[in-house]
């Protein structure tokens, strides 16, 4: 009888994860055959579960709309994976979250089996405590965007970008992105008839929300990929060429490709490589130069040479900071 339930379990396990599966595909799975694949699937039928089944060559098992699938239909490292990432939560990006999925965790360990419990204990962490992020944005803002997007509803909302500029917007909502700890929004911008990205730790939802829409085709890519060349356009805002008075072969492990490239030969017939660098502005550029840790010559632009200046004026105070601090140590 164990031997048996424990199969049906399997047996709905696997329908809930696919669409449609074969009675051959099934019978695999299970280590059954096909018969008793339809004899499990008649006893799921006489416990009130809708299994459709379609017969020929072509045909499978499905479950049917509305199935109540019995508490915790899942295997021992989904078990453990959803365990684990409850635990994370409360580090993440969504705030107002730790007390609710603390007591989820508890609740999901009560019914664990004693094996599963004894593998969480031990691969339970200890986190340092820390505040949310400040781009953390709640959960019930993050609900409300999801329905909208959901709903195919349009949303207004007013918006600070980062230079602290707000405005009103009124787009068609698609998707929720996700990138570290920040959520993005991927919409069509009615106002400026194109594709938008919007930060929603920036967005003050406005209700109620707009009419319904039909959808567009996303863009290239889809969602996360939008965001993602969205990001990557900010990070190439400020670009600019250095040569580094180095050997290229010490160079080139330093540069990675996410913010610049090599250039093959230098100008003049000097010694040394060129650098082709980029970065959301040119003072982050000039912060990164230090890590050559070597002479360096500004090719272009102008721009980046006004900034390394402010940066070594900058430096200079703070040097003639410390050696104010040496001397008086030393003048007691």
């Amino acid at each position: 009888m164990l031997e048996t339930s424990a199969r049906l379990l399997a047996l709905l396990s696997l329908l809930q994860q696919r669409r449609e599966w074969s009675g051959r595909e099934l019978a695999d799975r299970l280590e059954i055959t096909t018969r008793t694949v339809r004899r499990d699937v008649g006893k799921l039928r006489d416990l009130g579960y809708p299994i459709e089944a379609d017969v020929g060559v072509r045909g499978g098992y499905r479950l049917g709309a509305g199935a109540v699938m019995p508490p915790l239909l899942l295997d021992d490292q989904e078990v453990l994976a959803v365990a684990l990432g409850l635990d994370a939560v409360t580090t993440g990006p969504v705030a107002d979250m730790a007390e609710a999925s603390a007591g989820a965790l508890a609740k999901l360990r009560q019914v664990m089996p004693s094996r599963l419990r004894h593998r969480l204990d031990a691969l339970r962490i200890e986190a340092v405590p820390r505040e949310a992020p400040a781009t953390a944005v709640s959960a019930e803002r993050l609900t409300e965007i999801a329905t909208a997007c959901h709903r195919h509803e349009r949303l207004r909302f007013d918006y600070r970008r980062d230079d602290g500029d707000e405005s009103r917007r009124e787009i068609e909502p698609y998707r929720l992105v996700r990138n570290g700890n920040r959520w993005y929004l991927v919409g069509f911008d009615i106002g400026r008839d194109d594709w938008r990205s919007f930060r929603v730790d920036r967005m003050e939802p406005r209700t109620p929300t707009g009419p319904r829409f039909t959808p567009r085709e996303l863009p290239e890519g889809g969602a996360a990929a939008f965001v993602a060349r969205g990001l990557g356009a900010v990070h190439q805002r400020a670009a600019a060429r250095i040569r580094v008075h180095a050997p290229l072969d010490e160079i080139a492990p330093m540069v990675h490709e996410s913010w610049g490239t090599l250039e093959t030969g230098t100008e003049s017939g000097e010694a040394g490589c060129v650098v082709a660098v980029h970065g959301s502005s040119f003072a982050t550029i000039a912060r990164w130069l230090y890590l050559f840790d070597a002479d360096f010559t500004v090719l272009e632009p102008e721009e980046l040479r006004d900034e390394l200046a402010a940066v070594a004026e900058y430096h200079a105070r703070i040097a003639a900071r410390y050696r104010r601090a040496i001397t008086a140590r030393s003048d007691r």
